[in-house]
């Protein structure tokens, strides 16, 4: 059975640390830097909304269907975002990582790629997944073509999904990255990292 419980994961430039109630006030700076709650293909609340956002995180993880981190920079120790373990399925041994979200000012930096990397590092090789979900907004080019560029594969997609803050319908497109697989996107994240 897969047993997710609150880590501190990091590398030379990043740390992606459990989420905590004393993050909302930078929370809401780094949703600020882009103003994130505008954006059509995702679903950051506005400053005043991350008090609310973070106790849900927190309650799922007490139920263990998410993990959620802060994701900070480690170079002025700044929240940049947050990212989750989500929908954790443990007699399948299966995650999704979500509800990830980066500052504008930090989006297409070593952020993402450090980030994902950690947590792919952690489920298949600490946690033992089969399999690491991820998902995106149909429509969310940038998001795609970053899921794309870790080696994950299309599943699919989940036609009339959600329903979005805004009210419009969104496909969501799943991808997935399998065990096997894992060796050759390690090597290929490991590149972009020290490159």
């Amino acid at each position: 059975m897969l047993r997710v419980q609150p880590v501190t994961l990091s590398t030379d430039r990043l740390v992606l640390r459990p989420l905590s109630l004393a993050d909302v006030a930078h929370l809401g700076e780094a949703a600020s830097d882009g103003a994130l709650w505008e954006k059509k293909t995702t679903t950051v609340p506005r400053p005043e909304g991350f008090a609310d956002y973070v106790r849900k995180a927190l309650e799922l993880q007490a139920a263990g269907l998410a993990l959620p981190f802060a994701t900070v920079v480690r170079d002025g120790d700044r929240i940049v975002g947050s990212t989750r373990y989500m929908n954790i399925d443990a007699a399948n041994h299966r995650v999704e990582i979500g509800t990830t979200w980066i500052a504008k000012s930090w989006q297409r930096t070593f952020v993402n790629t450090h980030a994902k990397f950690l947590m792919l590092r952690h489920a298949f090789e600490e946690l033992g997944c089969n399999a690491v979900e991820i998902r995106t907004h149909s429509q969310n080019d940038q998001s795609r073509a970053a899921i794309e560029r870790l080696g994950a594969r299309l599943d699919g997609i989940l036609r009339r999904h959600m329903i979005m803050p805004d009210g419009h319908i969104r496909d969501t497109a799943v991808y997935s990255i399998v065990a096997e697989e894992w060796p050759e996107v390690k090597a290929r994240l490991e590149r972009r990292l020290t490159g």
